[in-house]
C-alpha cells in the first residue's frame, strides 16, 4: 500500500499543483482558525491590559507572529478590548460591536509569509519524501519523518529573519530605506546572526513537530486507508489522522513552544525597551529559567489552548491539502486519457 502510492503519486501531480494545492489549503486553513486566536488574545487582553509595548503572539492557523501594542492596543488589527463572561460571550461581542470582520483582523500582513512558507514547506516535504523513499530510506514513515523535519529546517530558516523584519516594521513604520538602514546597522553591529534571533527556540518546536506530525500521518493515512479498503486518503480520512497526528506532536513538543513563545515576546521587547532590559538569554537558559520558577509543569503551560489551536489547523490544512492534490490528480489522468 505504501509502495503503490508513492510510486504512483509523484506521476500524477507536478511540484506546481502542489503549490497550488498547498496555498489553497493555507489559505483555507487561516480563514477557518484565526478568529480563535483573535478571541483568546482578547480575552487574555482584559485578564493583563497590554501596555505599550508589551508583546503577544498572534496565530493564523499556520504560523505564530509577534505583535507589539501601542498605548494599550495593537495598532494593527483590534481595538481596546471589551469585558467577556467566556469564549462564545466574546465572539458575539465583537461581531456585534466591530463587525464580523473583526474576526479575522490581522490575517492580511500575515498571510503574506504564511501562505507562501506553507506552500515552500509543504511542496518541499512531499518532494524530500519522494526523493528519500526512492534512494536511501525504503520506509515511508521513516522517510516522512525525515522529509518533514528536513523541509520545516529550511522553511523555519528562510522565514525567521522575514519576521524579524515585519515585527521592527510594525512597531516603529517607516519607509523601506530607513529600514534598511536599521537592519544594515544592526548587522554591522551584531552580525548576521541577529537576524536569526529567537530561530534556535523554533527549530527546536517546529522540527521535532513536523518530523512526529508527519510521521504519525502517513503511518495513520495507510492504516485508515487500508481499513476502509481505499487506495486514496478520503477527505474524513486525512482529516482524522491529521488531527489525530498533530495532537500527538503538539504535546511533544509543547515544552519548546512556551520556550519559542517566551524567547520571541522577549526579543520584541527588548526592541521597544532597549535601553532597560537585558538581552534575551539562550534557549537553554530559557528552559531553566522556566523550570525554576515554575517548575518541571512550568514547560507544559497552555496545553489545552494549543492543542485547541492546533489540532483542528493540522486537520484542515492536511485535509485541504489532499483534497486539492486528489482534484489535481485526476485532472492529469483525464488529460493523460485524452491524449493516448
Amino acid at each position: 500500500m505504501e509502495t503503490d502510492e508513492l510510486d504512483i503519486e509523484p506521476h500524477r501531480i507536478t511540484a506546481f499543483q502542489q503549490i497550488i494545492a498547498s496555498s489553497a489549503g493555507a489559505l483555507l486553513t487561516s480563514l477557518i482558525v484565526a478568529p480563535l486566536d483573535v478571541v483568546k488574545i482578547r480575552l487574555q487582553a482584559q485578564t493583563k491590559p497590554f501596555t505599550k509595548g508589551k508583546c503577544f503572539v498572534y496565530c493564523n492557523g499556520l504560523m505564530d507572529h509577534l505583535c507589539i501594542c501601542d498605548n494599550g492596543n495593537s495598532r494593527i488589527w483590534y481595538k481596546a478590548p471589551s469585558r467577556f463572561s467566556g469564549t462564545m460571550d466574546a465572539f458575539v461581542q465583537i461581531i456585534r460591536n466591530e463587525g464580523v470582520k473583526a474576526l479575522w483582523g490581522g490575517l492580511p500582513p500575515t498571510l503574506v509569509m504564511a501562505v507562501p512558507a506553507t506552500a515552500i514547506y509543504f511542496t518541499c516535504y512531499d518532494q524530500l519524501r519522494e526523493i528519500f523513499s526512492n534512494t536511501i530510506i525504503k520506509d515511508a514513515s521513516i522517510a516522512a519523518l525525515v522529509a518533514g523535519g528536513v523541509a520545516r529546517f529550511g522553511a523555519v530558516s528562510v522565514i525567521s529573519p522575514l519576521e524579524l523584519i515585519r515585527t521592527k516594521q510594525q512597531f516603529r513604520p517607516r519607509s523601506y530605506k530607513a529600514l534598511l538602514h536599521n537592519i544594515h546597522g544592526d548587522i554591522a553591529k551584531n552580525g548576521w546572526r541577529s537576524l536569526w534571533k529567537g530561530w534556535g527556540a523554533t527549530v527546536l518546536r517546529d522540527v521535532p513537530f513536523s518530523a512526529i506530525y508527519w510521521y504519525n500521518y502517513e503511518h495513520g493515512k495507510n492504516v485508515l486507508c487500508q481499513t476502509f479498503n481505499t487506495q486514496e486518503p478520503t477527505f474524513l480520512i486525512s482529516f482524522v489522522a491529521g488531527a489525530v497526528s498533530g495532537s500527538i506532536a503538539a504535546v511533544m513538543t509543547l515544552p519548546f513552544d512556551v520556550v519559542k513563545t517566551r524567547r520571541q515576546i522577549e526579543v520584541g521587547e527588548y526592541e521597544v525597551f532597549r535601553s532597560s532590559q537585558k538581552k534575551s538569554a539562550s534557549t537553554w537558559r530559557a528552559i531553566n529559567g522556566i523550570i525554576a520558577e515554575n517548575g518541571f509543569h512550568g514547560l507544559f503551560a497552555g496545553l489545552i489552548p494549543r492543542l485547541i489551536k492546533v489540532v483542528p489547523a493540522c486537520a484542515i490544512m492536511i485535509s485541504s491539502y489532499e483534497l486539492g492534490k486528489s482534484f489535481f490528480r485526476k485532472l492529469n489522468r483525464e488529460q493523460d486519457l485524452r491524449t493516448s
